[in-house]
């Protein structure tokens, strides 16, 4: 057990120095992370690292899940909400039976329900890989929107194929009209589940005498919470999280403290880049294992079996995604759409190659049975995971290193917001600070004339210039203080709503140094 600890801190010391690599030579650190896994793998002595996929599924997927929702703007999701929900549903299904059809049609033994498995599994592009490497590239914000949005909703679709082949595979049948009921159910349940669950947590914020600590504590506990109620009712735990997170999200300001947001943002990102860290270093150290069990099947024949599907998925997606935008431009002429002007060549290319497998695939490929219901063996299983483990290299490293410079080359144009994210932000600072005055000399005229607190406070917004001398405020004048920290958030989030095409990460900033400045306020 000891011995055990000790190797996951090395993890941890390993994982922490790559990506500081990753970060000095600009290279995504999920590519590196699961290269140096493949690498320590073959050191003499590394303990074979055994993923269990509960592991993933119950314990990683849902903090993860539940941070990217809120992170996520839900303006721009549903903006965006046509050509997101079919990457996230229909490409995937389309991608799914490409790769059924090419596995029936070139891997030996392999049934059209195993090639459904093996398309449920690697079908969904991964959000961490994509934004990690986003990050060293300057994407337009409605193309980043989307590529957020597919990441959050394709895993669910995935998993959803994944049990319906399982099924089929163990049972040598498929009805179609149960899937059908099934699939419904696992996306109202999910979804609805994932609702009342996020309800119910927020009442119990907002009633409950919770303080800072409790709060950030109810936050970890409600995403599994979600997850767990939505799979015991066999609906689907990954849209339940998702849903949830998008409402609580939405809701933070009217159940959270300005302290619970401030350091909730702090904890939980040092834990999901702590998670996303470990998994990926963990994907390359599980190579022996997978390697192990491949039985029947060449080294050669399995990794040639690997690079077939990978090319499948890559330029599937890229075929798809000038599909999606024909149907746009025609679509466009009978509904109403949010992008009416063909987006060129580019753009489609650019969403179809931003496709990266990672941790939900090799979650679910681990994830699959290791016997039948008849006590035999599960078909071609450790085929299927060496296939996964290839894809998912082999997309880290051709993708994610290209990209970079495919977004580069290209110069992307930004279409809906002409002036740079500097020049918008200096935009809203004028404006809040207007904005700011004028309440200021509505609302409290008497008091601002008599009183040099608040007429400093005044002169602050006036200035646009924070004073760096800090001043003991009176308590008198505190209410004063906070109702107008209170307007600014009230006024930066109605311009949010207003402008749909106005970046949220910039309002998002603003909130949070208003948060940080109540906090300060109540602390004094």
């Amino acid at each position: 057990m000891a011995t055990q600890f000790s190797f996951y801190l090395i993890l941890v010391v390993a994982m922490l120095l790559l990506i500081m690599l990753a970060n000095k030579i600009k290279v995504a650190y999920p590519i590196l992370l699961v290269v140096a896994g493949l690498l320590f793998s073959f050191i003499p002595g590394i303990p074979v690292l055994s993923i269990n996929p509960e592991l993933i599924l119950i314990i990683f997927l849902p903090p993860i899940l539940y941070e990217a929702a809120w992170a996520i703007s839900w303006k721009e999701l549903w903006h965006w909400r046509r050509i997101i929900t079919s990457f996230a549903f229909i490409v995937v299904f389309i991608t799914a039976l490409l790769v059924a059809l090419v596995s029936y049609a070139f891997i030996p033994g392999f049934t059209l329900a195993l090639g459904f498995l093996l398309g449920g599994i690697v079908s969904p592009p991964d959000a961490v890989s994509a934004n990690a490497i986003l990050r060293f590239v300057k994407l337009p914000k409605a193309m980043s929107s989307i590529l957020e949005g597919e990441s959050l909703l394709n895993d669910a679709t995935s998993l959803i194929i994944f049990q319906f082949a399982v099924i089929a595979v163990a049972t040598g049948q498929f009805v179609w009209y149960h899937a059908a009921v099934n699939f419904i159910w696992m996306v109202v349940g999910g979804v609805g589940i994932g609702l009342l669950v996020g309800w119910l947590f927020m009442k119990v914020h907002q009633y409950l005498p919770t303080d800072t600590q409790m709060d950030v504590v109810l936050t970890f506990v409600t995403p599994y919470i979600m997850y767990l109620a939505a799979e015991e009712t066999h609906s689907s735990g990954v849209l339940a999280v998702v849903s949830g997170g998008l409402f609580l999200s939405a809701k933070r300001h009217v159940f959270l403290s300005s302290a619970s947001r401030v350091q909730g943002y702090g904890v939980w990102g040092s834990l999901i880049f702590l998670l996303n860290g470990l998994i990926f270093l963990m994907i390359g150290l599980d190579l022996p294992e997978i390697t192990s069990g491949l039985h029947g099947v060449s080294l050669s024949g399995a990794i040639g079996y690997g690079l077939l599907i990978s090319a499948v998925l890559i330029f599937g997606r890229i075929i798809i995604a000038y599909g999606a935008v024909a149907f746009t431009m025609i679509a466009k002429h009978f509904i109403t759409v949010a992008e009416t002007r063909n987006p060129g060549l580019k753009a489609p290319f650019v969403l179809g190659w931003a496709g990266m497998r990672g941790v939900v695939s090799l979650a679910a490929a681990l994830s699959i049975p290791l016997y039948l219901s008849d006590g035999s063996a599960f078909p071609h299983r450790n085929l299927i995971l060496f296939i996964t483990f290839v894809v998912i290299l082999t997309t880290l490293i051709v993708q994610g290193l290209t990209l970079p410079f495919i977004i580069r080359a290209f110069k992307l144009e930004n279409r809906y917001n002409p002036f740079n994210e500097k020049e918008t932000e200096r935009q809203i600072k004028k404006e809040l600070a207007k904005h700011t005055l004028a309440y200021i000399s509505e609302t409290y005229p008497e008091v601002l004339k008599h009183n040099p607190y608040l007429q400093q406070l005044s002169d602050k917004w006036k200035d646009k210039t924070d004073d760096k001398t800090e001043t003991a405020i009176p308590e008198k004048i505190k209410p004063i203080f906070l109702d107008v920290l209170n307007h600014q958030r009230q006024w930066l989030m109605e311009k949010n709503n207003a402008d749909v095409h106005l970046d949220e990460n910039i309002i998002r900033r603003y909130l949070y140094q208003i948060d940080m400045e109540e906090t300060r306020l109540l602390s004094i």
